[in-house]
Protein backbone atom coordinates (compact mmCIF):
# COMPACT_ATOMS: atom_id res chain seq x y z
CA UNK A 1 0.00 0.00 0.00
CA UNK A 2 1.25 3.40 -1.11
CA UNK A 3 -0.11 6.87 -0.57
CA UNK A 4 0.89 8.24 -3.98
CA UNK A 5 -0.91 11.77 -3.99
CA UNK A 6 -2.70 14.40 -1.47
CA UNK A 7 -4.09 17.24 -2.61
CA UNK A 8 -6.91 19.70 -2.67
CA UNK A 9 -9.61 19.80 -5.70
CA UNK A 10 -10.45 23.57 -5.92
CA UNK A 11 -13.52 23.18 -8.33
CA UNK A 12 -16.21 20.75 -9.26
CA UNK A 13 -14.79 17.61 -10.23
CA UNK A 14 -14.50 13.93 -12.30
CA UNK A 15 -15.27 12.56 -8.37
CA UNK A 16 -17.13 15.59 -6.34
CA UNK A 17 -19.92 18.51 -7.07
CA UNK A 18 -17.55 20.89 -5.86
CA UNK A 19 -14.61 21.82 -3.71
CA UNK A 20 -12.51 18.91 -1.75
CA UNK A 21 -9.41 16.62 -0.98
CA UNK A 22 -8.30 13.78 -2.83
CA UNK A 23 -6.28 10.56 -1.82
CA UNK A 24 -4.48 8.64 -4.53
CA UNK A 25 -3.64 5.27 -3.53
CA UNK A 26 -1.58 2.15 -4.88
CA UNK A 27 -2.92 -1.20 -3.62
CA UNK A 28 -1.52 -4.29 -3.57
CA UNK A 29 -4.06 -7.78 -4.21
CA UNK A 30 -6.07 -8.21 -0.84
CA UNK A 31 -5.73 -4.75 0.32
CA UNK A 32 -9.02 -3.57 -1.34
CA UNK A 33 -9.83 -3.20 2.18
CA UNK A 34 -8.29 0.22 3.11
CA UNK A 35 -10.73 1.92 1.01
CA UNK A 36 -13.81 1.37 3.17
CA UNK A 37 -11.68 1.75 6.02
CA UNK A 38 -10.67 5.02 5.10
CA UNK A 39 -13.95 5.91 4.09
CA UNK A 40 -15.17 4.75 7.76
CA UNK A 41 -12.55 7.09 9.63
CA UNK A 42 -13.09 10.27 7.13
CA UNK A 43 -16.73 9.84 8.43
CA UNK A 44 -16.16 10.03 12.24
CA UNK A 45 -13.51 12.72 11.62
CA UNK A 46 -15.99 14.89 9.69
CA UNK A 47 -18.49 14.86 12.60
CA UNK A 48 -16.26 15.45 14.67
CA UNK A 49 -14.77 18.37 12.98
CA UNK A 50 -18.64 20.07 11.92
CA UNK A 51 -18.50 19.72 8.43
CA UNK A 52 -21.87 18.52 8.09
CA UNK A 53 -23.53 17.23 4.84
CA UNK A 54 -19.87 16.89 3.41
CA UNK A 55 -20.16 13.89 0.33
CA UNK A 56 -17.68 11.14 -0.45
CA UNK A 57 -16.46 9.86 -3.31
CA UNK A 58 -14.53 6.09 -3.54
CA UNK A 59 -13.10 5.12 -7.25
CA UNK A 60 -11.20 2.00 -7.02
CA UNK A 61 -9.58 0.78 -10.04
CA UNK A 62 -7.23 -2.17 -10.83
CA UNK A 63 -3.91 -1.44 -8.61
CA UNK A 64 -5.07 1.42 -6.66
CA UNK A 65 -8.08 4.16 -5.92
CA UNK A 66 -9.06 7.36 -5.29
CA UNK A 67 -10.75 8.52 -2.11
CA UNK A 68 -12.37 11.89 -2.15
CA UNK A 69 -14.85 14.12 -0.08
CA UNK A 70 -15.69 17.41 -0.15
CA UNK A 71 -14.81 20.50 2.04
CA UNK A 72 -15.52 24.07 3.06
CA UNK A 73 -13.54 26.32 -0.10
CA UNK A 74 -11.18 28.25 2.37
CA UNK A 75 -10.08 25.26 4.47
CA UNK A 76 -9.01 22.88 1.45
CA UNK A 77 -5.35 22.49 3.22
CA UNK A 78 -7.11 21.55 6.09
CA UNK A 79 -8.95 18.77 4.45
CA UNK A 80 -6.03 17.06 2.64
CA UNK A 81 -4.75 16.45 6.36
CA UNK A 82 -8.16 15.04 7.19
CA UNK A 83 -8.06 12.81 4.49
CA UNK A 84 -4.23 12.10 4.99
CA UNK A 85 -4.74 11.69 9.10
CA UNK A 86 -8.21 8.81 7.92
CA UNK A 87 -5.11 7.31 5.67
CA UNK A 88 -2.75 6.81 9.14
CA UNK A 89 -5.83 5.49 11.04
CA UNK A 90 -6.87 3.49 8.27
CA UNK A 91 -3.28 1.56 7.26
CA UNK A 92 -2.99 1.27 10.95
CA UNK A 93 -6.03 -0.74 11.98
CA UNK A 94 -5.05 -2.74 8.51
CA UNK A 95 -2.15 -3.60 10.02
CA UNK A 96 -3.05 -4.47 13.30
CA UNK A 97 -1.49 -2.14 14.96
CA UNK A 98 -2.18 1.12 17.50
CA UNK A 99 -3.66 3.95 15.08
CA UNK A 100 -2.79 7.60 15.97
CA UNK A 101 -5.26 9.21 19.26
CA UNK A 102 -8.13 9.98 17.48
CA UNK A 103 -8.71 13.30 19.93
CA UNK A 104 -5.03 14.58 19.37
CA UNK A 105 -5.49 13.89 15.75
CA UNK A 106 -9.16 16.04 15.92
CA UNK A 107 -7.47 18.81 18.00
CA UNK A 108 -5.06 19.25 16.00
CA UNK A 109 -7.00 19.63 12.57
CA UNK A 110 -9.64 21.85 14.25
CA UNK A 111 -5.95 23.89 15.00
CA UNK A 112 -5.10 23.75 11.22
CA UNK A 113 -8.85 24.78 9.88
CA UNK A 114 -8.76 27.95 12.66
CA UNK A 115 -5.42 28.94 10.76
CA UNK A 116 -6.95 28.91 7.37
CA UNK A 117 -10.44 29.81 7.37
CA UNK A 118 -11.38 33.18 6.21
CA UNK A 119 -14.87 34.82 7.96
CA UNK A 120 -14.83 38.08 5.66
CA UNK A 121 -14.14 35.24 2.20
CA UNK A 122 -16.84 33.10 3.46
CA UNK A 123 -19.23 36.08 3.93
CA UNK A 124 -18.59 37.78 0.47
CA UNK A 125 -19.03 34.53 -1.45
CA UNK A 126 -22.12 34.21 0.60
CA UNK A 127 -23.64 37.12 -1.04
CA UNK A 128 -22.22 36.52 -4.42
CA UNK A 129 -24.00 33.18 -4.29
CA UNK A 130 -26.70 34.66 -3.11
CA UNK A 131 -26.87 37.26 -5.88
CA UNK A 132 -26.22 34.45 -8.43
CA UNK A 133 -23.37 36.07 -9.65
CA UNK A 134 -19.53 34.03 -10.11
CA UNK A 135 -16.90 34.13 -6.93
CA UNK A 136 -13.38 33.17 -7.83
CA UNK A 137 -10.39 33.53 -5.14
CA UNK A 138 -6.70 32.73 -5.04
CA UNK A 139 -3.76 32.99 -2.93
CA UNK A 140 -3.65 36.88 -4.18
CA UNK A 141 -6.91 37.93 -5.71
CA UNK A 142 -10.48 37.44 -5.07
CA UNK A 143 -13.22 38.39 -7.64
CA UNK A 144 -16.90 38.70 -7.57
CA UNK A 145 -18.82 38.35 -11.50
CA UNK A 146 -16.74 37.42 -14.69
CA UNK A 147 -15.82 40.11 -17.47
CA UNK A 148 -17.27 43.20 -18.34
CA UNK A 149 -19.08 42.53 -14.80
CA UNK A 150 -16.27 41.43 -12.61
CA UNK A 151 -14.92 43.14 -9.50
CA UNK A 152 -11.39 42.20 -8.26
CA UNK A 153 -9.44 42.91 -4.29
CA UNK A 154 -6.29 41.90 -3.36
CA UNK A 155 -6.69 38.71 -1.41
CA UNK A 156 -5.30 40.37 1.79
CA UNK A 157 -7.90 43.69 1.18
CA UNK A 158 -11.33 42.26 1.03
CA UNK A 159 -14.28 44.86 1.32
CA UNK A 160 -17.47 44.30 3.71
CA UNK A 161 -19.94 43.23 0.71
CA UNK A 162 -22.26 45.58 2.36
CA UNK A 163 -19.69 48.50 0.70
CA UNK A 164 -20.00 46.87 -2.99
CA UNK A 165 -22.03 48.66 -5.86
CA UNK A 166 -23.39 45.35 -6.90
CA UNK A 167 -25.21 47.08 -9.87
CA UNK A 168 -22.06 46.87 -11.71
CA UNK A 169 -21.31 42.94 -11.16
CA UNK A 170 -22.49 40.46 -13.09
CA UNK A 171 -21.69 37.62 -15.33
CA UNK A 172 -20.86 37.67 -18.88
CA UNK A 173 -21.63 33.96 -21.44
CA UNK A 174 -19.00 31.39 -20.67
CA UNK A 175 -18.41 28.22 -22.50
CA UNK A 176 -16.46 25.21 -21.75
CA UNK A 177 -14.65 23.27 -24.57
CA UNK A 178 -12.52 20.22 -23.45
CA UNK A 179 -11.34 16.73 -25.26
CA UNK A 180 -8.70 14.78 -26.30
CA UNK A 181 -7.61 17.16 -29.98
CA UNK A 182 -9.02 19.91 -31.68
CA UNK A 183 -9.73 22.10 -28.45
CA UNK A 184 -7.73 24.72 -29.34
CA UNK A 185 -9.12 24.85 -32.39
CA UNK A 186 -12.57 24.92 -31.52
CA UNK A 187 -11.94 27.57 -28.75
CA UNK A 188 -10.60 29.79 -31.62
CA UNK A 189 -13.47 29.35 -33.85
CA UNK A 190 -16.25 30.05 -31.17
CA UNK A 191 -14.29 33.26 -30.43
CA UNK A 192 -13.97 34.28 -34.01
CA UNK A 193 -17.81 33.92 -34.10
CA UNK A 194 -18.05 35.68 -31.50
CA UNK A 195 -16.03 38.57 -32.48
CA UNK A 196 -18.22 38.72 -35.78
CA UNK A 197 -20.95 39.20 -33.27
CA UNK A 198 -19.46 42.12 -32.19
CA UNK A 199 -18.66 40.89 -28.74
CA UNK A 200 -15.39 41.38 -27.33
CA UNK A 201 -14.05 37.39 -26.99
CA UNK A 202 -11.22 36.29 -24.04
CA UNK A 203 -10.01 32.62 -24.58
CA UNK A 204 -7.82 30.41 -22.82
CA UNK A 205 -5.83 27.49 -24.30
CA UNK A 206 -2.82 25.55 -23.96
CA UNK A 207 -1.79 28.58 -26.04
CA UNK A 208 -2.23 31.65 -24.20
CA UNK A 209 -4.82 34.17 -22.99
CA UNK A 210 -6.12 36.37 -25.37
CA UNK A 211 -8.65 39.34 -25.63
CA UNK A 212 -9.87 40.79 -28.59
CA UNK A 213 -7.75 38.74 -30.88
CA UNK A 214 -5.15 40.43 -29.40
CA UNK A 215 -2.54 38.08 -27.31
CA UNK A 216 -2.14 38.95 -23.72
CA UNK A 217 -0.31 36.16 -22.25
CA UNK A 218 1.82 33.35 -23.83
CA UNK A 219 2.10 29.81 -22.36
CA UNK A 220 -0.38 26.77 -21.18
CA UNK A 221 -3.51 28.83 -19.63
CA UNK A 222 -6.38 25.69 -19.62
CA UNK A 223 -6.24 25.54 -16.28
CA UNK A 224 -7.89 27.11 -13.56
CA UNK A 225 -4.77 30.28 -13.13
CA UNK A 226 -5.65 31.13 -16.68
CA UNK A 227 -9.91 30.84 -16.72
CA UNK A 228 -9.73 33.01 -13.16
CA UNK A 229 -6.58 35.90 -15.04
CA UNK A 230 -9.73 35.95 -18.12
CA UNK A 231 -12.62 35.98 -16.14
CA UNK A 232 -11.33 38.95 -14.04
CA UNK A 233 -10.27 41.38 -17.10
CA UNK A 234 -13.21 43.48 -17.66
CA UNK A 235 -12.68 43.90 -21.48
CA UNK A 236 -14.24 40.56 -21.87
CA UNK A 237 -17.84 40.03 -23.21
CA UNK A 238 -17.92 36.49 -23.66
CA UNK A 239 -15.82 34.22 -22.45
CA UNK A 240 -14.36 31.01 -24.10
CA UNK A 241 -12.17 28.77 -21.87
CA UNK A 242 -10.40 25.64 -22.81
CA UNK A 243 -10.17 23.03 -20.46
CA UNK A 244 -7.29 19.91 -20.41
CA UNK A 245 -7.29 16.76 -19.50
CA UNK A 246 -4.44 17.68 -16.33
CA UNK A 247 -5.92 20.86 -15.20
CA UNK A 248 -9.58 19.03 -14.56
CA UNK A 249 -8.16 15.83 -12.82
CA UNK A 250 -5.55 17.80 -11.04
CA UNK A 251 -7.17 20.73 -9.25
CA UNK A 252 -11.11 20.31 -10.81
CA UNK A 253 -12.90 23.17 -12.78
CA UNK A 254 -12.17 26.91 -12.40
CA UNK A 255 -15.63 27.99 -12.44
CA UNK A 256 -18.95 26.53 -10.34
CA UNK A 257 -21.19 27.33 -13.75
CA UNK A 258 -21.45 27.92 -17.38
CA UNK A 259 -23.64 28.20 -20.49
CA UNK A 260 -22.10 25.76 -22.75
CA UNK A 261 -19.51 23.10 -22.18
CA UNK A 262 -18.20 21.12 -25.25
CA UNK A 263 -16.39 17.61 -25.51
CA UNK A 264 -15.07 17.50 -28.66
CA UNK A 265 -14.35 13.59 -28.51
CA UNK A 266 -11.50 11.06 -26.65
CA UNK A 267 -9.01 9.10 -28.06
CA UNK A 268 -5.67 7.41 -26.81
CA UNK A 269 -3.77 9.54 -24.87
CA UNK A 270 -2.26 10.30 -21.93
CA UNK A 271 -3.67 6.70 -20.20
CA UNK A 272 -2.85 5.28 -17.17
CA UNK A 273 -2.44 8.66 -15.34
CA UNK A 274 -5.05 9.49 -12.29
CA UNK A 275 -6.96 6.23 -12.30
CA UNK A 276 -8.01 7.03 -16.19
CA UNK A 277 -6.84 3.46 -18.28
CA UNK A 278 -9.49 3.20 -21.16
CA UNK A 279 -11.36 5.43 -23.39
CA UNK A 280 -14.30 4.86 -20.99
CA UNK A 281 -12.08 6.39 -17.95
CA UNK A 282 -11.48 9.28 -20.52
CA UNK A 283 -14.79 9.94 -21.63
CA UNK A 284 -16.46 10.45 -17.73
CA UNK A 285 -13.42 12.15 -16.85
CA UNK A 286 -14.21 14.82 -20.14
CA UNK A 287 -18.01 14.83 -19.46
CA UNK A 288 -16.89 16.04 -15.46
CA UNK A 289 -17.40 19.83 -17.27
CA UNK A 290 -21.02 18.82 -17.05
CA UNK A 291 -20.39 20.00 -13.56
CA UNK A 292 -20.72 23.46 -13.83
CA UNK A 293 -23.91 23.25 -16.40
CA UNK A 294 -26.35 22.43 -13.69
CA UNK A 295 -24.66 25.28 -11.25
CA UNK A 296 -23.52 24.66 -7.85
CA UNK A 297 -25.32 26.10 -6.20
CA UNK A 298 -27.95 27.00 -9.15
CA UNK A 299 -28.58 30.50 -9.03
CA UNK A 300 -32.65 31.53 -9.12
CA UNK A 301 -31.74 33.67 -12.31
CA UNK A 302 -30.00 31.15 -14.73
CA UNK A 303 -31.03 27.69 -15.93
CA UNK A 304 -28.70 24.49 -16.44
CA UNK A 305 -26.26 25.17 -19.23
CA UNK A 306 -26.11 22.96 -22.75
CA UNK A 307 -23.98 20.36 -22.98
CA UNK A 308 -22.42 19.77 -26.45
CA UNK A 309 -21.12 16.27 -27.48
CA UNK A 310 -20.07 14.23 -30.62
CA UNK A 311 -23.30 12.35 -32.09
CA UNK A 312 -21.50 8.70 -32.63
CA UNK A 313 -18.97 8.45 -30.51
CA UNK A 314 -19.30 5.14 -28.83
CA UNK A 315 -17.60 6.35 -25.77
CA UNK A 316 -19.01 9.97 -25.31
CA UNK A 317 -22.54 10.09 -26.82
CA UNK A 318 -24.67 7.43 -24.55
CA UNK A 319 -22.47 9.30 -21.61
CA UNK A 320 -23.10 12.10 -22.40
CA UNK A 321 -26.78 11.60 -22.97
CA UNK A 322 -27.14 9.65 -19.25
CA UNK A 323 -25.63 12.54 -17.92
CA UNK A 324 -28.42 14.97 -19.52
CA UNK A 325 -30.91 12.89 -18.16
CA UNK A 326 -29.68 12.12 -14.42
CA UNK A 327 -29.14 16.33 -13.92
CA UNK A 328 -31.91 17.53 -16.44
CA UNK A 329 -29.55 19.33 -18.72
CA UNK A 330 -30.43 20.22 -22.05
CA UNK A 331 -28.72 18.58 -24.90
CA UNK A 332 -26.95 18.77 -28.25
CA UNK A 333 -24.99 16.96 -30.93
CA UNK A 334 -22.58 17.49 -33.82
CA UNK A 335 -21.84 15.17 -36.44
CA UNK A 336 -21.63 14.92 -40.34
CA UNK A 337 -24.82 12.88 -40.54
CA UNK A 338 -28.02 15.02 -40.43
CA UNK A 339 -30.12 11.42 -38.58
CA UNK A 340 -27.91 11.71 -35.63
CA UNK A 341 -28.45 15.41 -34.48
CA UNK A 342 -31.78 15.78 -36.24
CA UNK A 343 -34.32 16.43 -34.43
CA UNK A 344 -32.65 17.87 -31.78
CA UNK A 345 -30.06 20.89 -31.33
CA UNK A 346 -26.71 20.71 -32.89
CA UNK A 347 -24.95 20.91 -36.19
CA UNK A 348 -24.20 18.64 -39.17
CA UNK A 349 -22.85 18.18 -42.57
CA UNK A 350 -25.93 18.31 -44.95
CA UNK A 351 -25.45 16.72 -48.42
CA UNK A 352 -21.86 16.34 -47.61
CA UNK A 353 -21.24 20.15 -48.12
CA UNK A 354 -22.80 22.50 -45.79
CA UNK A 355 -22.84 23.40 -42.06
CA UNK A 356 -25.84 23.35 -41.08
CA UNK A 357 -27.73 23.93 -37.56
CA UNK A 358 -30.56 21.51 -36.75
CA UNK A 359 -33.20 23.82 -34.67
CA UNK A 360 -34.95 21.34 -33.28
CA UNK A 361 -38.26 18.88 -34.38
CA UNK A 362 -36.71 19.33 -38.09
CA UNK A 363 -35.93 22.24 -38.24
CA UNK A 364 -32.88 23.37 -39.85
CA UNK A 365 -30.49 26.25 -40.91
CA UNK A 366 -27.45 26.14 -43.53
CA UNK A 367 -24.94 28.13 -42.54
CA UNK A 368 -22.12 27.72 -44.82
CA UNK A 369 -20.03 25.38 -47.21
CA UNK A 370 -17.70 23.44 -46.15
CA UNK A 371 -15.55 24.99 -49.20
CA UNK A 372 -15.58 28.25 -47.40
CA UNK A 373 -14.36 27.50 -44.37
CA UNK A 374 -10.55 27.84 -44.58
CA UNK A 375 -9.09 25.51 -42.24
CA UNK A 376 -11.75 22.64 -43.67
CA UNK A 377 -9.43 22.80 -46.94
CA UNK A 378 -12.51 22.49 -49.07
CA UNK A 379 -13.56 19.95 -46.63
CA UNK A 380 -10.52 17.48 -47.08
CA UNK A 381 -9.75 18.30 -43.71
CA UNK A 382 -12.44 16.41 -41.57
CA UNK A 383 -11.22 16.62 -38.54
CA UNK A 384 -11.60 20.41 -38.98
CA UNK A 385 -15.10 20.08 -40.36
CA UNK A 386 -15.66 18.38 -37.13
CA UNK A 387 -14.29 21.25 -35.16
CA UNK A 388 -16.40 23.87 -37.48
CA UNK A 389 -19.55 21.99 -35.99
CA UNK A 390 -18.55 21.98 -32.65
CA UNK A 391 -18.18 25.78 -32.96
CA UNK A 392 -21.51 25.96 -34.68
CA UNK A 393 -23.58 23.83 -31.95
CA UNK A 394 -22.16 25.88 -29.05
CA UNK A 395 -22.66 29.23 -30.92
CA UNK A 396 -25.80 28.52 -31.28
CA UNK A 397 -26.27 27.67 -27.35
CA UNK A 398 -24.86 31.07 -27.01
CA UNK A 399 -27.42 32.47 -28.96
CA UNK A 400 -25.11 34.10 -31.35
CA UNK A 401 -26.83 35.07 -35.14
CA UNK A 402 -26.32 32.82 -37.83
CA UNK A 403 -24.60 35.92 -40.05
CA UNK A 404 -22.07 35.96 -37.27
CA UNK A 405 -21.29 32.43 -37.42
CA UNK A 406 -20.57 31.97 -41.22
CA UNK A 407 -18.90 35.38 -40.51
CA UNK A 408 -16.41 33.95 -38.19
CA UNK A 409 -16.17 30.53 -40.14
CA UNK A 410 -14.70 32.13 -43.44
CA UNK A 411 -12.64 34.45 -42.27
CA UNK A 412 -11.16 32.00 -39.69
CA UNK A 413 -7.81 30.61 -40.82
CA UNK A 414 -6.68 33.37 -43.07
CA UNK A 415 -4.07 36.00 -42.13
CA UNK A 416 -2.18 32.75 -39.71
CA UNK A 417 -5.33 33.07 -37.13
CA UNK A 418 -5.09 29.50 -36.51
CA UNK A 419 -0.89 29.77 -36.80
CA UNK A 420 0.55 26.27 -36.22
CA UNK A 421 -2.76 24.17 -36.29
CA UNK A 422 -3.37 22.88 -40.14
CA UNK A 423 -1.77 25.31 -41.24
CA UNK A 424 -0.50 25.01 -44.51
CA UNK A 425 2.47 27.30 -46.12
CA UNK A 426 3.72 27.62 -49.84
CA UNK A 427 7.09 28.20 -49.82
CA UNK A 428 9.99 29.86 -51.83
CA UNK A 429 13.11 30.82 -52.06
CA UNK A 430 16.61 28.81 -51.82
CA UNK A 431 17.54 26.75 -48.51
CA UNK A 432 21.01 28.21 -49.36
CA UNK A 433 19.95 30.73 -46.29
CA UNK A 434 20.60 28.33 -43.82
CA UNK A 435 23.89 27.30 -44.46
CA UNK A 436 26.33 25.67 -46.98
CA UNK A 437 23.97 22.69 -46.67
CA UNK A 438 22.46 22.88 -49.33
CA UNK A 439 21.35 25.31 -52.30
CA UNK A 440 18.12 23.67 -53.18
CA UNK A 441 14.97 25.71 -54.72
CA UNK A 442 12.15 25.80 -52.45
CA UNK A 443 9.78 27.21 -54.83
CA UNK A 444 7.00 24.32 -55.01
CA UNK A 445 7.68 23.15 -51.28
CA UNK A 446 4.49 23.20 -48.96
CA UNK A 447 4.87 22.98 -46.08
CA UNK A 448 1.86 21.44 -43.18
CA UNK A 449 2.16 22.74 -39.71
CA UNK A 450 0.09 21.14 -36.86
CA UNK A 451 0.31 20.20 -32.79
CA UNK A 452 -1.01 16.83 -33.69
CA UNK A 453 0.48 14.56 -30.90
CA UNK A 454 -1.48 11.19 -30.78
CA UNK A 455 -2.39 8.38 -33.29
CA UNK A 456 -5.94 9.90 -33.62
CA UNK A 457 -4.76 13.33 -34.30
CA UNK A 458 -2.07 12.37 -36.35
CA UNK A 459 -4.26 9.94 -38.37
CA UNK A 460 -6.85 13.18 -38.95
CA UNK A 461 -3.68 15.40 -40.36
CA UNK A 462 -2.78 12.72 -42.47
CA UNK A 463 -6.37 12.42 -43.97
CA UNK A 464 -5.72 15.98 -45.22
CA UNK A 465 -2.19 15.49 -45.56
CA UNK A 466 -3.32 12.71 -48.52
CA UNK A 467 -5.83 15.20 -50.14
CA UNK A 468 -2.92 17.60 -50.69
CA UNK A 469 -1.14 16.77 -54.22
CA UNK A 470 2.79 15.68 -53.59
CA UNK A 471 5.98 13.74 -55.16
CA UNK A 472 7.21 13.05 -51.87
CA UNK A 473 6.29 13.80 -48.14
CA UNK A 474 8.50 14.26 -45.36
CA UNK A 475 7.00 13.99 -41.49
CA UNK A 476 8.67 15.56 -38.28
CA UNK A 477 8.04 13.40 -35.91
CA UNK A 478 8.18 13.31 -31.72
CA UNK A 479 6.47 12.86 -28.75
CA UNK A 480 6.82 14.01 -24.81
CA UNK A 481 8.54 11.67 -22.53
CA UNK A 482 5.31 11.17 -20.11
CA UNK A 483 4.04 8.39 -22.76
CA UNK A 484 4.57 4.59 -21.89
CA UNK A 485 6.58 2.80 -24.66
CA UNK A 486 3.80 1.31 -26.37
CA UNK A 487 1.92 4.70 -26.49
CA UNK A 488 5.07 6.02 -28.05
CA UNK A 489 5.45 2.71 -30.17
CA UNK A 490 1.67 3.11 -31.69
CA UNK A 491 2.51 6.69 -32.63
CA UNK A 492 5.36 5.30 -34.94
CA UNK A 493 3.03 2.62 -36.13
CA UNK A 494 0.33 5.13 -36.69
CA UNK A 495 3.00 7.62 -38.75
CA UNK A 496 4.87 4.32 -40.65
CA UNK A 497 0.93 3.40 -42.08
CA UNK A 498 0.99 7.07 -44.06
CA UNK A 499 4.18 6.09 -45.84
CA UNK A 500 5.88 8.71 -46.21
CA UNK A 501 9.29 8.91 -47.69
CA UNK A 502 11.25 10.69 -45.34
CA UNK A 503 10.85 10.48 -41.15
CA UNK A 504 12.78 13.33 -39.08
CA UNK A 505 12.38 12.34 -35.59
CA UNK A 506 12.90 14.98 -33.08
CA UNK A 507 13.95 15.63 -29.69
CA UNK A 508 11.49 17.16 -27.39
CA UNK A 509 13.97 18.89 -24.81
CA UNK A 510 11.55 20.58 -22.98
CA UNK A 511 8.83 17.39 -22.63
CA UNK A 512 11.39 14.62 -21.56
CA UNK A 513 9.53 14.37 -18.06
CA UNK A 514 11.78 11.80 -16.69
CA UNK A 515 13.24 10.36 -19.61
CA UNK A 516 16.61 10.66 -20.70
CA UNK A 517 18.16 12.67 -23.58
CA UNK A 518 18.03 10.93 -26.95
CA UNK A 519 15.54 8.02 -25.39
CA UNK A 520 12.31 8.79 -26.96
CA UNK A 521 13.39 9.95 -30.46
CA UNK A 522 15.87 6.05 -30.29
CA UNK A 523 12.48 4.45 -29.78
CA UNK A 524 10.52 5.90 -32.06
CA UNK A 525 13.36 5.50 -34.95
CA UNK A 526 13.70 1.78 -34.09
CA UNK A 527 10.05 1.61 -33.87
CA UNK A 528 10.32 2.55 -37.65
CA UNK A 529 13.32 0.58 -38.67
CA UNK A 530 11.18 -2.51 -37.33
CA UNK A 531 8.12 -1.62 -39.73
CA UNK A 532 10.33 -1.53 -42.89
CA UNK A 533 11.65 2.32 -42.55
CA UNK A 534 15.09 2.22 -44.65
CA UNK A 535 17.78 3.47 -42.28
CA UNK A 536 18.36 6.24 -45.21
CA UNK A 537 14.70 7.57 -44.53
CA UNK A 538 15.27 8.47 -40.96
CA UNK A 539 17.13 11.44 -39.44
CA UNK A 540 17.30 12.42 -35.79
CA UNK A 541 17.36 16.75 -35.10
CA UNK A 542 18.12 17.29 -31.40
CA UNK A 543 15.03 19.96 -31.74
CA UNK A 544 12.36 21.06 -33.56
CA UNK A 545 14.27 24.24 -35.09
CA UNK A 546 16.93 21.90 -36.23
CA UNK A 547 14.17 19.26 -37.25
CA UNK A 548 12.67 22.29 -39.57
CA UNK A 549 15.86 22.47 -40.88
CA UNK A 550 16.93 19.38 -42.23
CA UNK A 551 13.02 19.16 -43.26
CA UNK A 552 13.65 22.05 -45.48
CA UNK A 553 17.69 20.89 -46.70
CA UNK A 554 15.83 17.56 -47.79
CA UNK A 555 12.88 18.87 -49.49
CA UNK A 556 12.74 19.64 -53.47
CA UNK A 557 9.83 21.32 -55.62
CA UNK A 558 6.65 19.56 -55.07
CA UNK A 559 7.59 17.95 -51.56
CA UNK A 560 5.15 18.23 -49.00
CA UNK A 561 6.49 18.66 -45.25
CA UNK A 562 4.37 17.42 -42.41
CA UNK A 563 5.52 19.27 -39.55
CA UNK A 564 4.56 18.63 -36.24
CA UNK A 565 5.74 21.48 -34.03
CA UNK A 566 4.82 21.74 -30.19
CA UNK A 567 7.75 22.88 -28.18
CA UNK A 568 9.37 25.03 -30.11
CA UNK A 569 7.27 26.28 -32.55
CA UNK A 570 7.43 29.45 -32.30
CA UNK A 571 11.09 29.44 -32.92
CA UNK A 572 10.20 26.81 -35.50
CA UNK A 573 8.07 28.76 -37.27
CA UNK A 574 10.13 31.97 -37.30
CA UNK A 575 12.87 29.52 -39.27
CA UNK A 576 9.84 29.30 -42.00
CA UNK A 577 8.13 32.91 -42.28
CA UNK A 578 11.34 34.71 -44.36
CA UNK A 579 10.32 31.70 -46.85
CA UNK A 580 6.77 31.89 -46.71
CA UNK A 581 4.78 33.02 -50.06
CA UNK A 582 3.05 36.04 -50.18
Amino acid sequence: MDLLDSRRLTGPNLWLPRAGAILELRLEAGEEGLVELWRREVVVFLAALGWQNEEIALRPYRGGAQCAFTAPFDALYAATEVAEAAWARATATFQGVEPLNFEAEVERLQQEIELEIRPALRALRAEAERRGVSFFADDEWVSVGSGTGSLAWPADALPDFATIDWSEVHDIPLALVTGTNGKTTTVRLLAAIAEAAGKTAGLTSTEGISVGGEVAALGDFSGPQGARALLRDRRVEIAILEVARGGLLRRGLAVERADVAVVTNVAEDHLGEYGIFDLDDLAEAKLSVARALAFAPKSATRGHGRLIAPADDPHLTPRAAALANLHALPLAHFGFDAASVEPGLGAFLSNESILTLALGQGARAEVIAAADVPIAFGGAARHNVANALAALAAAQALGLPIAAMAQGLSTFGRAQSNRGRAELIELQGRVDSLGPLSASTLDGVRALVDYAHNPHGLAALFQLAAAIPAQRRLLVLGQAGDRDDEAIRDLARTAWRCHPDHFVVKEMVGMLRGRELGEVPALLARTLLELGAPAEAIEIADGEVDAVRKALVWARPGDLLILLLHTERDAALAVLDPMRKP
